[in-house]
């Protein structure tokens, strides 16, 4: 039986039948590199014993492997071939049959491993004398592609039933499993007969791969798609995440805008589609002149994984795209592209934006000169459908916002919502100060926390109820309040949705569902639409603009805000960028607290400069000593080697560095909350100090003593952190500073 031409013999009509019925799901089918996969298939038969063709088999899988997915041989060369028939395996969900292959090499691979596989599988139980598994192997090698794709049904089943019998007169006695093997190869194949004859299924097939997966007990694809316009009803994100899109961008975060929300409807943002006649994005008039020079743009190059979608996400704000592999498509004014046929797994496309990146400095200086569009079509001013109020800083603005919640049913709900904005950004002196104000009283100076789930509304708008009472929300919150109280204060705003930057990974961006968001953009003069962020543990721009930017700085924000007031208006500004209302070392009546009164030029000429002298050589030993007794005191403390005390030692630095620049910090405070307190307050990065130091504290003594010593090194990354986010001033006061000493 198991001579070498009756093998032959056998494995060929197998591997003709198998490869037949899968390289039919490709057009045009590739037959050569099919046969080459039945060859390749014949290797375990050289094998003499059962580990000697198991051995050739495991050779010949990468062979076929390599083959099929156009990979060499080398050190990646496995992981490549995995991922490769991952990504092939997984466009079966999404690409309709028969698919192009040249546009789809990866399914083509799999396509290709498949034969193979199958194959090999049949000569192998061929030259076992295993009949019974060889024809199992043929029926759902050759049976399970042939119900894929409508066509032919009888001919294929025939076929594949003739192979069978083929494979069981090849041997004189009956094999063990001969009716197990008979009966499940007749069921596939009459199942697959059927179903493709029915009208209720042939049109998608029995097993089509759009309708289950391997990975999960779903019966419907990971398919993720959206509404955009806001809701307020709730959150419910799957626990599992799903990637939507890769791109390929700076590192630098971005935000992946989808669409604008412009339309305030009923208390709730919609989009305002208005398309254009050309392949142009930006409005007139809206977009400024550096976002049409090309060395400004950015480039992204965005592959689509499970997005249900008709726009195309890109960085803010759009100015280009190259779409000739995707077909028609539809241009939005406003900076949104619609595809005509939808996104499918595996588009693909590349997009181009301008990222302004301004200084709160340069922000502070944008006057609020608004072009027509604005200014007379009180576009992005609209605060209910059919309802504007006037721009910035127009004349007789507040007497005609006045009228409006006086005459206007529909607005009138909003009064409490638009005396709030007064009350948080009403003493703004520019767009900015109200924008940066406002930003950061919903981050963090208003008592606003992010949820998910938040406290139902009766009885008053979503909004209204949101900023005056419960203070809980999620991004469609936060981000509709704070444009809506813009508008109420005259500076032009918007929803944008779409998704935060995501996790970057193998030098890419990879965006899950999770990671769906709103925030706001406010137009600005010279510098067009411009992102800010107000919701908490959500996101953040690169911007140093923004209060929600790691970069921000909120001192020079607040030094900028007091513009030629000096800086004895330091103070006072705070309250506009969300700070606590307290004394700055900067303000007038503390410089003069510590100035030496002045002497007329008559008293005790010839003493003075011996008395300065010795006040200064006092004032530097005390300076000295203090610093000193700080160093010892902080250097004591890590004289052991016990990890809990190393953890109370870094936690006691640590909230002595924060009370030396004057933040009030409770005595019981853990080291997660101090952390949180310098990321909030210093704008610090704190990595894994937090984590460290509770594994430290707490965890078995191995794990403990290496997490002492990780703890060390975060916080020297935290003190360098701190050397280049606070100003030379801000350090010397620190050093010097008697409140870690308990001594103020």
């Amino acid at each position: 039986m198991a001579d070498s031409p009756r093998i032959a013999v056998l494995g060929v009509v197998a591997g003709s039948l198998i490869a037949w019925n899968w390289i039919r799901l490709e057009d045009p089918p590739h037959v050569g590199q099919a046969v080459v996969m039945v060859l390749i298939a014949f290797l375990p038969a050289f094998g003499r014993g059962l580990r000697s063709r198991l051995g050739l088999a495991a050779v010949a899988l990468v062979l076929a492997a390599g083959n099929a997915f156009d990979v060499g041989f080398g050190l990646h060369a496995p992981g490549r071939m995995i991922s490769r028939f991952s990504s092939g395996f997984a466009e079966f969900y999404d690409v309709p049959l028969p698919f192009a292959s040249g546009t789809h090499p990866h399914m083509h691979g799999a396509i290709l491993l498949g034969v193979f596989v199958f194959s090999a599988a049949v000569v192998l139980a061929v030259v076992s004398l295993r009949m019974g598994w060889a024809v199992i192997a043929l029926m759902v090698g050759a049976g399970w592609p042939a119900t894929l794709l409508a066509g032919h049904e009888l001919l294929r089943g025939s076929a594949i039933l003739i192979g069978a019998l083929m494979l069981l007169a090849g041997v004189r006695d009956r094999p063990r499993g001969f009716g197990a093997a008979t009966a499940a190869g007749v069921a596939v194949v009459l199942v697959g007969v059927f179903a493709s004859g029915s009208p209720a299924l042939a049109r998608r097939a029995i097993l089509n791969w759009q309708t289950w997966s391997l990975n999960s007990p779903q019966t419907k694809p990971v398919d993720v798609s959206y509404v955009w316009s806001s809701d307020y009803s709730g959150l419910n994100f799957p626990r599992k995440k799903t990637v939507v899109l890769r791109v390929k961008a700076p590192r630098r975060s971005q935000y992946w805008r989808v669409t604008e929300l412009a339309n305030m409807v009923d208390g709730r943002w919609k989009e305002q589609s208005v398309l254009g006649e050309s392949p142009e994005l930006g409005e007139p008039g809206l977009v400024p002149a550096a976002a049409r020079d090309e060395s400004n743009w950015i480039e992204q190059h965005v592959t689509v994984e499970a997005l249900r979608d008709t726009r195309l996400p890109a960085a803010e704000a759009p100015v280009s795209f190259d779409v000739s592999r995707l077909g028609a498509v539809d241009y939005d004014r406003a900076g949104v592209v619609y595809l005509a046929r939808g996104l499918r797994r595996d588009d693909s496309y590349t997009a181009w934006s301008y990222e302004p990146q301004p200084t709160p400095k340069e922000l502070s200086r944008s006057k609020p000169i608004y072009p027509p569009a604005i200014a007379e079509g009180k576009e992005y001013l609209e605060v209910e459908l059919g309802a504007w109020v006037p721009p910035f800083a127009a004349a007789g603005r507040d007497e005609a916002v006045a009228q409006l919640f006086k005459h206007d049913d529909q607005v009138r709900p909003y009064l409490p919502l638009e005396q709030m904005a007064r009350r948080v950004a009403g003493g703004a002196r520019s767009p900015y100060a109200a924008a940066v104000a406002l930003e950061s009283w919903f981050r963090s100076g208003g008592g606003f926390s992010y949820s998910q789930h938040p406290p139902r509304t009766k009885g008053k708008p979503v909004l209204v109820d949101f900023v005056t009472r419960t203070r809980s929300g999620y991004c469609q919150h936060f981000a509709g309040a704070m444009a809506l109280m813009l508008r109420y204060l005259g500076v032009p705003a918007r929803v944008a949705a779409g998704f935060s930057s995501g996790k970057w990974e193998n030098d890419e961006w990879v965006v899950t569902d999770h990671d769906a968001h709103e925030w706001v953009e406010v137009w600005f003069r010279g510098w067009g639409w411009v992102p800010f962020d107000p919701t908490p543990s959500r996101g953040g721009v690169s911007g140093a603009y923004s209060a929600s930017s790691r970069a921000f700085d909120p001192v020079a924000a607040a030094l900028v805000l007091a513009g030629k007031e000096g800086l004895s208006a330091f103070a006072n500004r705070r309250g506009e960028i969300g700070l606590p209302e307290r004394r700055s070392a900067f303000s007038a009546d503390i410089r003069s607290s510590v100035s030496p009164p002045l002497h007329s030029p008559t008293d005790h000429r010839s003493r003075a400069p011996g008395l300065l002298k010795l006040l200064a050589f006092l004032l530097i030993g005390i300076a000295a000593a203090i610093a000193g007794v700080k160093l010892a005191v902080r250097r004591s403390r890590y004289l052991t080697r016990d990890p809990r005390r190393l953890a109370g030692a870094c936690r006691r630095e640590l909230r002595d560095i924060l009370l030396d620049q004057r933040l009030h910090v409770s005595s019981s405070a853990t080291l997660v909350e101090l952390t949180d307190l310098a990321r909030a307050e210093l704008g610090v990065e704190t990595g894994g100090l937090g984590l460290h130091g509770t594994v430290a504290r707490f965890a078995p003594p191995v794990y403990a003593r290496e997490a002492a010593a990780e703890l060390r090194r975060s916080l020297r990354a935290v003190r360098r952190s701190l050397r280049q986010e606070l100003t030379r001033f801000d350090r010397l006061r620190g050093l010097f500073s008697l409140r870690s000493l308990g001594l103020s």
